[in-house]
Order: structure tokens, then sequence, then C-alpha cells
């Protein structure tokens, strides 16, 4: 899952959607060394299901524009670095990038504690910084534009557990999530959507540390909930699942999709995870052409999220400093929404296409294999589709709410 795909693998698996090579020159660029991007994800820790796909996707966008003469008459040099899934080590990381290896986009930024402590860093260092990071508490930041999610924030999530609990006729909700900069807006956002309803709500705040939270599932069951939510990553689901197992507990289960993937479902036990639900996972656009460019570009039958927002990163990086004809941070701070949500432009899905549209003087509009890809001021996507899947016979299986 983590093997990175070549130039030669790029071209050969891309070749059908790649148009004619293609170069946009300007006058203010030439031969000045390469275009730095980067990657910062989580090839460890409890990101470490998602981060190598998201490595996979930068490296094969950017083999195809290289292959097909560069950008800005330069060609683009792609690193990565592991994030650990943890804040320390992201520092570090992004300290690496920005004095170092001297990038001027970072990519794909999991963990929402990671996101939090690197943002500051970019803003600082005039570097843009696209992310998966959900906390609402980073869009508010005072990141003067230099940051952008694909991905739905937490109180979007938290309201799609609430409509989620009220479409299964819950009365009585228990929430257990580990401690997490979005932990609290997660709670809020369902008390306050389902408590006018009637449903009642108690919570727990567990140590994601533990090696077992039987203490707190016991808790849990004798309050007899009809629905419990499971909202930890998936170390944290895994022995939690175990724990409501042999706790016999009877009731409906529902947690975050990248918390219950097909890896929980084997370290849970396929009899312990039967039955859950996978909520608040924002649906990749399946129908897309780009879903379709980025499957054959990858060599992948499906697609998660996470793999679909990196492929839009670094297509929406390349086509923000085409489209300013700037290379830095701010060039694609100043452009990204031009090239975004602009909904009257020609629609492109890819670099390539893009590229050669801006060369012609067009006008583009944006939208790829995780969906229309459109940001509010503070850099929240603004349209998004959910989705929900059950495990049933050891596999995800998306349902209907």
């Amino acid at each position: 899952m983590s093997r990175l795909i070549t130039r030669r693998g790029a071209l050969l698996t891309g070749a059908a959607t790649i148009a004619a090579p293609f170069v946009i020159t300007s006058p203010g660029f030439g031969q000045t060394g390469p275009i730095k991007i980067a990657g910062l994800v989580s090839l460890t820790g409890s990101g470490s299901p998602f981060g190598p796909n998201s490595r996979v996707a930068h490296q094969a966008v950017v083999d195809q524009v290289n292959a097909a003469g560069g950008l800005l008459g330069r060609k683009i040099e792609y690193l990565a670095e592991d994030d650990q899934t943890n804040a320390e080590a992201g520092v570090r990381a992004t300290r690496k990038l920005i004095d170092v290896d001297k990038v001027s986009a970072i990519m794909s930024v999991w963990a929402s504690a990671v996101g939090s402590a690197v943002v500051p860093l970019c803003w600082e260092n005039k570097v843009m910084l696209l992310g998966i990071s959900a906390a609402d508490s980073i869009a508010l930041l005072p990141h003067q534009g230099y940051f952008v999610r694909t991905q739905p924030h937490t109180e979007l999530q938290g309201k799609e557990f609430a409509r989620f609990a009220l479409a299964q006729g819950a009365k009585n909700l228990y929430l257990i999530m580990p401690q997490t900069p979005f932990t609290e807006t997660v709670f809020k956002a369902i008390r306050d959507t389902v408590e006018p309803k009637g449903v009642k709500v108690q919570s727990t705040i567990i140590d994601g540390k533990k090696t077992s939270f039987r203490s707190e599932i016991d808790e849990m069951v004798r309050a007899t909930p009809d629905l419990f939510m499971m909202g930890g990553y998936q170390a944290e689901n895994i022995v939690m699942a175990k724990d409501l197992f042999r706790a016999n507990f009877k009731g409906k289960v529902m947690g975050f999709a990248y918390g219950m993937t097909a890896a929980f479902i084997d370290g849970a036990g396929k009899d312990a995870a039967e039955g859950m639900y996978a909520v608040a996972e924002p649906s990749p656009a399946g129908g897309s052409s780009a879903y379709a460019a980025l499957k054959a570009l990858v060599k992948r039958d499906t697609l998660d999220t996470y793999i679909c927002q990196a492929y839009d990163h670094a297509n929406l990086v390349i086509l923000s400093m085409a489209k300013g004809k700037d290379a830095s941070g701010t060039g694609v701070r100043d452009n990204i929404r031009k090239i975004a949500n602009n909904d009257s432009a020609m629609k492109v899905d890819n670099a390539l296409d893009g590229l050669k549209a801006l060369a012609d003087g067009k006008e583009i509009k944006y939208a790829g294999a995780s969906g229309p890809c459109k940001f509010s001021d503070i850099g929240n996507i603004i349209e998004v589709a959910f989705r929900t899947t059950q495990i049933k016979d050891g596999k995800l299986v998306e349902v209907k709410i």
C-alpha cells in the first residue's frame, strides 16, 4: 500500500487520459531549480492506514505533470515526511520541509492535533497548507488564508452523527471519545441537534493510551443506551469493540468511518465488529471522471476519501500556481479559490487538462475525485456528501439511511 508510483508506472497507467505534452512558461521563471511541494502524511501511528495512499496519489500527479513538461517551465519535486500522527513529530517534519527543503505547499495533513500544531508554522513562513484535519479550531486560527481543507469540519461531522441517531429512532444515546482537538465540538453538535428532539445524551472522554476500556464500557452498558457512539481512532475502537463483545452489549454501535476500516474489522474480530455502522465519511465522487482517472493511475479498484482528497490537493496546488504564474505558497493562497470556486468556468478534473486550458487563456473550475472542492473564506470545504456503511459478514457495505 505504501509503494510509490514510479514515473514510468504513472505514464503507463495514465496513458489513456493524458493529453499531449505541453509546458506553461512565464518570463519570470526559467531554469531556477525545481518547484518543491510536500506531503506531511501519517505513515505511522493512528493515521497509518491512510498516509501511504496519500503519498502515492501526490507522487502520481507530480509524475504526470513532469512527464508532460512540468510547471511554469520547471520540474516539480515532491517530498514526503511522516508526521507519525503526532503533533511534536509533525512540527519537526514541518520545520524540515520549510527551513531545509524550502517547499511552497504542504499537503494532506490528517490528524487534527498535527494540523493545529503546524498551521502557525505555515502561515508565518507563507507556505500553503492543504489539510484533511477536521477540527473546527484550525480554520478559526489567524492563518491569513494559508490553509484550506477538503475534509468536512467536525461540527458538520457531529451533525451527521446526530442525523443518523435520529434516523435510527434513538432515545438514549451514549458517546465515548478520546481527548482530541475536536471532541467537545462533536459532542456539542450532537447534543444541540438531538436533545431538542427528546433524545437523552450521556458522554465520556477516555484516555486513548489505555490498553483496556472495560470500566468505561461497563459504565456505558449500565446506562442501557439504544445507540452507542464508539468515537475513537482505529486503535481505540479495536480495544472498545473487544470490550463491547465481552460485555455482550446488544445496542446499535456507530463510529467515525476513519476508525472503522477493514483493518479495524480484522483487529476487533469479525464477530465483535458485526453490525456496527461507520458514519460521517465524506463520500468520494465515485461516478466522476476524476475518480475513474485516479483508479487507473494508482491501479486500485476502490478508493477511500483520503486518497481522493490527496489527489485533489496535488492538482489544486499545481493549478493554483499555474493560474497565478507564481510557484510560491502565496501564489497558491491567492489563486486556489479562483480555480476552485468559479462555477461558471470550464470544468476540469485533473492537472493536465487544467494546465492546457490555462495555457489557452481559459478560466477553469476544478472538481475532483473527492467532490467539488469549493472553499469558504476561512478555508472550510463548502459542499460535502456523506455516506454511511455497515459491517456485514466482515465487510463494509454502504447503506441508505
